[in-house]
């Protein structure tokens, strides 16, 4: 699904060109009548599975740029995680820009208040979210800010589109989605992401989702397959916490090239 965002405030960025690419969560879906009602089936044996759906807007004219790597932040450089539990780097690709890292920080991430719920519900949630930000920023820096139009990642509490597989006529539900958008601003790229949560996760797994759509944010653009990671490509009846794997996966693409943060002195 091709998606565009239109910029309504032209001063905010100069010549600003956006692509929008996803990565996200899938749920089977039936759909008996679709004006009516959509009936969710699960299969206890079988877990929700994270997908990539990854799709670049024909449109964009953003200028790829030469590939530099930036110095590796310093909380990553300290982190003390066992190096010899491997990493699954191999499974993480890079996007024609380059590895999808931050140069600046700390990174600022915005929560939106749900609405429609009790404001002890509503908090709960973003009480909820904001343990995955606290755990993310033992390895890069972040803060949570209160105006979404300076945030570097916005959550949302929202159901994500449904996704129709080319082939299939039945469409699936996504329980979470994060996309991202490429932009310029005075001549250097950046990006910045989006991330969806169903209604539907709750509890631990509201909490396993927002780690795991975190880390995709954070620059792990891909699933590990090892289930003790949180990054890994399917939910499970015990959502792990953030693995020796994905910060050694994490370390290593900070260490990699990328137009993002670099200035077009072309």
């Amino acid at each position: 699904m091709k998606k565009h965002r239109k910029i309504n405030n032209p001063n905010l960025f100069n010549q600003i060109k956006i692509v929008l690419l996803t990565i996200g969560t899938t749920l089977l879906v039936i759909l008996t009548n679709a004006q009516s009602f959509a009936v969710f089936t699960f299969n206890l044996t079988k877990v929700p599975q994270y997908q990539a759906d990854i799709k670049i807007s024909p449109i964009s004219q953003i200028p790829v740029l030469p590939q530099k790597a930036h110095p590796l932040p310093s909380t990553l450089a300290r982190s003390q995680h066992d190096t010899n539990s491997g990493d699954y780097f191999a499974e993480i690709k890079p996007t024609k820009y380059g590895y999808l890292i931050w140069s600046q920080f700390p990174v600022k991430v915005y929560l939106e208040t749900p609405q429609g719920n009790s404001s002890n519900q509503a908090q709960q949630w973003v009480n909820t979210v904001s343990k995955t930000v606290e755990e993310w920023n033992s390895y890069l820096p972040l803060t949570i800010v209160k105006n979404p139009e300076v945030a570097d990642i916005n959550i949302v509490r929202k159901s994500p589109p449904l996704q129709f597989t080319p082939g299939s006529k039945i469409p699936r539900a996504r329980s979470a989605l994060t996309s991202y958008e490429i932009y310029t601003k005075e001549n250097t790229l950046y990006h910045r992401f989006t991330i969806l949560l169903s209604p539907t996760q709750t509890g631990k797994y509201l909490l396993a989702a927002a780690r795991h759509e975190l880390g995709h944010a954070l620059g792990i653009w891909g699933h590990s397959k090892d289930q003790g990671d949180a990054l890994y490509f399917s939910q499970v009846s015990d959502p792990p916490m953030v693995s020796s794997r994905d910060v050694n996966t994490l370390k290593k693409i900070y260490q990699q090239p990328t137009s993002l943060g670099w200035e077009n002195n072309n």
